[in-house]
């Protein structure tokens, strides 16, 4: 099973294609170092078929790297996938098979299951934070707490499982924060060199009180990311925006009181927890 689909719906698919090498070459180079002395004791003719299960239920997220992890360890690897990128799976079942030479299977493991575990957790702590609020349009973004080297594979993660992505670094968005603001002179000067430095660029602006979105408004910033609002602050800021700026709900987002946050009307809530408060799904690899 090779449905790639959710990739190609990715923003960010080529920026990942092009790093999904470097970032399988870094981890089997940090494993493997001079060579895998265990693997060695195992003959040099024989060869395996290994099954990959999940212990958790989740969501799956993982089937590029599946790939790119076998194909860098040896092309004569076969994998099979049982469960494509996206998909709810439950404890116990089969995700993908890999067959080949069986040195190469047992070299492979750790990295292979550390990049899709890691990438099913975030997949799946994504999913229940966008289920608390799929009857509402307010969206579910990232950020950039995410683990270092594997942003893009998180923020893919976070595509899986029903989350949107917030911009990918420092250079493709404007996120002016307080010490920004502190720096370059308040609110409207920070917000004038934004648009004159890059005026095709999103403008958005942290504020910290209703005086502050005013402010935001009054400049032409086209986000607020309300910096730890009170539930009432927010649909006051809500009001007091009146569709003139998206708003954006960031600080102590939890699985509590996300829903309560989103059904004040704000466009966006975002979430460090779903890439960096990540329990990944226990896998385990089987020879059979």
């Amino acid at each position: 099973m090779k449905d790639h689909s959710l990739l190609k719906s990715f923003a960010h698919a080529d920026l990942l294609k092009a790093d999904l090498a470097d970032q399988v070459r870094r981890a089997l180079g940090e494993d493997i170092g001079g060579g895998d002395i265990t693997a060695a004791l195992i003959g040099a003719e024989t060869t395996a078929h290994a099954v990959v299960i999940t212990r958790d239920d989740g969501v799956f997220c993982g089937a590029p790297w599946v790939d790119a992890v076998c194909a860098a360890m040896d092309t004569q690897i076969e994998s099979t996938l049982h469960a494509h990128d996206g998909a709810d799976v439950a404890a116990n079942q089969v995700l993908f098979e890999i067959n080949g030479d069986a040195r190469a299977l047992v070299t492979l493991e750790r990295t292979l299951l550390n990049f899709v575990q890691l990438l099913c957790g975030t997949a799946t702590t994504t999913r229940r934070f966008a289920n608390l609020i799929d009857s509402l349009p307010t969206r579910l973004l990232d950020t950039r707490k995410t683990v270092p080297g594997l942003r893009l594979a998180q923020k893919y993660a976070v595509h899986c499982g029903g989350g949107h992505n917030h911009r990918l670094g420092l250079f493709d968005a404007y996120l002016i924060k307080e010490n920004h603001l502190s720096a370059a002179g308040g609110i409207a000067c920070a917000v004038r060199s934004a648009r004159r430095a890059h005026p095709e660029l999103t403008v958005e602006v942290e504020v910290e009180s209703l005086d502050e979105l005013q402010a935001a408004i009054a400049a032409g910033a086209q986000i607020a990311l309300l910096d730890n609002f009170s539930l009432e602050d927010t649909r006051r800021a809500v009001e007091l925006a009146d569709g003139r700026i998206e708003l954006e709900a960031s600080g102590d987002i939890t699985e509590e009181t996300i829903a309560e946050i989103a059904a004040t009307g704000v466009d966006y809530i975002s979430s460090g927890a779903i890439t960096k408060q990540v329990m990944p799904l226990d896998l385990s690899m089987r020879f059979s």
